[in-house]
C-alpha cells in the first residue's frame, strides 16, 4: 500500500524568492494587528478585568436594550452585554457585588436570572463566574510575564544553541504570531481569558518546535555545503523540512476543526486561537524566520574553528538527511 504523501518527492521550491513580498505583508498585517488591538481593545474576560459574568441563552435573539434595562433595574450596577458564540447567548457583565462574598454572589445571580425569566419567557441560565478586581490585576500581570519570558527564553536558547541571528529571527517570528493572535481576538472580539493565554503559549510552542526544526536542518546544510550559496541552503532546508511541516500542520488542524464545530462555544474562541496560531506559525516559520536569516547577514562559511582530529573526522562525516 503506497504512503499518503501531502508533498511530492524532490519538491524544490524558492521561498526565499518571495522574501521581499513576505517582508512586507508581515510588517502590513503586523501594523494592521497593532491598530486593531488599539483601537478596539481586547474583550477582556472576568479573569482579567474582575466582577460578576452570568451567562444566559435566550430561544431567540433577544433586544439588547430591553434586556439591559431589566438588569439596570436590579440595582446591581450597569451592565455591560456581549454576544458568546451566536447571538441567543449572552453574557452579562455586572461590576464586583458588595461583600464580594459566596452569599452575596449568588444573591445577585438569582435575582437578574429571575428578572430574565419573567421579560425573556424560555431564557436559561448556563453558568456564572466572578472574581475580584485584585486577582484580576495579579493574573493580567503573571500572564504577560508568562509570554515575555517564554518569548526571551526561546531566543536565548536560540542564540546558544546556533547563533544570534536564529535566536533574531526566531523571536521576530514568534512576535508576528502574537501580534496577529491578539489583532484577531480584538477584530472578532471573542473572550480574552486564561484559556486564551494558554492558548498563546501553546501557539509560542509550537512555532518553536517548527522553527527549531527548520533552523537545525539549515545548519546542518550550512556544514555540508560549505560553498553554497545561503540563498539556496535555506531553500534546499525548508524544502527537505516541508512535508514534516505540511503534515504536523495538517493532523492538528484536524483535530481543531473537530473540537472548533463539535467542542462548543465555550472552547470556541481557545480553539480558534489555536487554529490561526498553526496557521501563522507555519507561515511564519516557513517565510519569515528562515529568510530572515539572510537579511541578517548568516553565511555558509563560518569562522574557522581550530583543527583538531575530531573536527576533521566531524567535517568528513556526512550528516544523514532528514524527512
Amino acid at each position: 500500500m503506497r504512503l499518503l504523501k501531502l508533498v511530492p518527492d524532490n519538491t524544490n521550491i524558492d521561498f526565499v524568492r518571495l522574501r521581499g513580498l513576505a517582508f512586507g505583508l508581515t510588517l502590513i498585517l503586523s501594523v494592521l494587528a497593532i491598530g486593531i488591538t488599539y483601537a478596539k481593545g481586547l474583550n477582556f474576560g472576568v479573569d482579567f478585568e474582575g466582577g460578576l459574568m452570568i451567562e444566559e441563552r435566550f430561544p431567540t435573539p433577544p433586544d439588547l436594550n430591553r434586556l439591559r434595562q431589566v438588569v439596570d433595574a436590579q440595582g446591581l450596577g450597569e451592565a455591560s452585554l456581549q454576544q458568546f458564540g451566536d447571538p441567543r447567548t449572552l453574557t452579562i457583565r455586572l461590576p464586583i457585588q458588595q461583600g464580594a462574598d459566596e452569599g452575596a454572589t449568588n444573591a445577585a445571580v438569582k435575582k437578574v436570572e429571575t428578572a430574565i425569566s419573567q421579560a425573556f419567557p424560555g431564557a436559561t441560565f448556563n453558568r456564572y463566574s466572578t472574581i475580584s478586581g485584585k486577582v484580576s490585576g495579579e493574573l493580567i500581570r503573571n500572564g504577560i510575564l508568562a509570554v515575555v519570558l517564554a518569548v526571551l527564553g526561546i531566543g536565548l536558547f536560540a542564540i546558544v544553541r546556533f547563533e544570534w541571528q536564529f535566536g533574531v529571527s526566531t523571536i521576530a517570528a514568534i512576535v508576528h504570531d502574537l501580534l496577529m493572535t491578539l489583532g484577531f481576538f480584538a477584530l472578532t472580539q471573542f473572550e480574552f481569558d486564561l484559556n486564551i493565554v494558554a492558548a498563546v503559549l501553546t501557539i509560542i510552542g509550537y512555532s518553536i518546535n517548527d522553527k527549531i526544526v527548520i533552523d537545525d536542518r539549515i545548519r546542518e546544510n550550512m556544514r555540508r555545503y560549505r560553498k553554497m550559496e545561503m540563498r539556496e541552503i535555506v531553500n534546499l532546508s525548508v524544502n527537505e523540512t516541508l512535508p514534516r511541516t505540511v503534515m504536523t500542520s495538517v493532523t492538528i488542524l484536524l483535530a481543531l476543526g473537530a473540537l472548533l464545530f463539535l467542542g462548543g462555544h465555550v472552547l470556541r474562541g481557545f480553539t480558534a486561537a489555536m487554529i490561526l496560531g498553526i496557521v501563522v506559525g507555519t507561515y511564519s516559520s516557513i517565510y519569515v524566520s528562515s529568510s530572515l536569516l539572510i537579511t541578517l547577514g548568516l553565511r555558509a562559511n563560518p569562522t574557522p574553528e581550530k583543527v583538531t582530529r575530531s573536527g576533521i573526522e566531524n567535517a568528513e562525516r556526512v550528516a544523514p538527511r532528514g524527512e
